[in-house]
């Protein structure tokens, strides 16, 4: 029955090849379309938190301004209330406590040799490396002793140092002008990657004290990099930084914290929610298009059921049962479901390779969920809309049958 039943369905459907097609298209686009927005999505949240952790290892933010609260900064934005002190204390008091960097940024335009590129100048300290995961390529950071004393010099992101002497160039010793005033170049970090307003390489590292003097005018600092010692440590040593900023600014009540703290793993898992939100969005507006096609699948065996109405009566005249019919008409919907199933998948593989090709800073991933889940739903639309022609055809009287025209 069951080899009889696969002829009679591929029999049936290849006698209308052309609407078979137009059929099939409906679920081919829907199933690569979820496939693409799913794989793009994922590359989106690998990349992001790609980003993230290459910021540094076991990392915790201290910004200045109000926490948060209820989702809303009570304060934030241009406030001035960390100093250098503050990340003295927290090196000197907290425990576990691997790398500590006090930074002020700000963009500048520098200009080297007749070239000039708009950046992102952050003051900062030794342990921003650490801090950081930043790593020398070429020459030094600067020293302790550069630090006190303010020295006039500079480090460069290798994308910074491409655009003002041009790629791979050795800038160490070269001058560059910066907020009119000439710094040495001393070092050059390798790269991390990013692109646009997220590139870690187009960057300019200058000491702590001579951003300050030189660069922003006071004793503020915008941010305070904490290294922990380890994953394991991390929120202790948030626990009791945020403990002692509260008691080195004179707060009683932690609501009123003039500072806000954020740890590694909430930057991952804000990120994450947001691109899977994202991408959870994308698939649903990706999904009409299943629900189009399997409609399209209704309206197809329905018109099926019509054509061939005397067939059906012919059949249950000679004795065929009720369930064989029923089968029969659902094979043909389910049939036609999966072959647009297995379509759509290639081509939202296809699709997805295409998008991490022309699209370098995206790199889509494909899952083995996403798949399963495109053959589950593609099984279900046939099913689903399969059942009611399937069904009608079943209930059709032989005698109204054999005599329909």
């Amino acid at each position: 029955m069951i080899i009889d039943l696969l002829k009679e369905t591929v029999w049936s459907l290849a006698g209308n090849k052309i609407r078979s097609g137009l059929t099939i298209l409906g679920i081919v686009i829907g199933i690569a379309s979820v496939i693409t927005m799913v794989a793009i999505g994922q590359g989106a949240k690998n990349s992001i938190e790609s980003s993230i952790e290459s910021i540094g290892s076991n990392l915790i933010m201290i910004t200045p301004g109000a926490q948060r609260v209820a989702g809303v900064n009570q304060g934030g934005g241009s406030s001035q209330t960390l100093t250098i002190e503050d990340a003295e204390a927290i090196k000197v008091e907290i425990a576990n406590v691997k790398a500590v960097a006090p930074s002020v940024t700000k963009r500048s335009q520098l200009t080297a040799k007749g070239n000039n590129t708009n950046t992102q100048i952050t003051g900062t300290n030794a342990d921003y490396l650490i801090a950081r995961n930043v790593t020398i390529d070429s020459g030094t950071f600067f020293s302790e002793q550069q630090m006190k004393s303010s020295a006039k010099v500079i480090v460069l992101g290798p994308a910074t140092r491409d655009d003002l002497f041009g790629e791979n160039i050795n800038p160490i010793g070269q001058t560059i002008r910066a907020n009119n005033m000439d710094f040495q170049v001393i070092g050059v970090t390798a790269s991390k990657g990013g692109s646009g307003f997220s590139n870690q390489d187009d960057v300019a590292y200058v000491p702590l004290t001579s951003a300050q003097h030189y660069l922003t005018g006071n004793e503020f600092v915008n941010n305070i990099s904490v290294a922990a010692q380890d994953q394991s440590s991390m929120v202790s040593v948030q626990d009791q930084v945020f403990e002692l900023l509260l008691k080195r600014h004179s707060i009683k009540d932690a609501l009123q914290a003039d500072f806000s703290l954020m740890n590694q793993n909430d930057i991952i898992a804000t990120a994450t929610s947001i691109t899977g939100t994202f991408t959870i969005l994308l698939s649903s507006i990706a999904g009409i298009s299943l629900l189009v096609g399997g409609i399209g699948i209704m309206n197809m065996m329905l018109t099926t059921v019509t054509e061939r109405t005397r067939e059906i009566g012919l059949r249950k005249a000679v004795g065929v049962r009720k369930i064989y019919i029923n089968l029969q008409f659902l094979a043909e919907a389910v049939l036609l479901t999966f072959l647009g199933g297995a379509i759509g998948i290639i081509l939202g593989w296809i699709a997805s390779l295409l998008v991490s090709h022309f699209v370098s800073s995206l790199k889509t991933s494909i899952s083995l969920s996403a798949v399963l889940l495109a053959f589950g739903v593609s099984a279900g639309v046939g099913i689903i809309f399969g059942f009611y022609p399937a069904r009608r055809a079943a209930n059709l009287s032989p005698i109204e049958a054999l005599r329909y025209e």
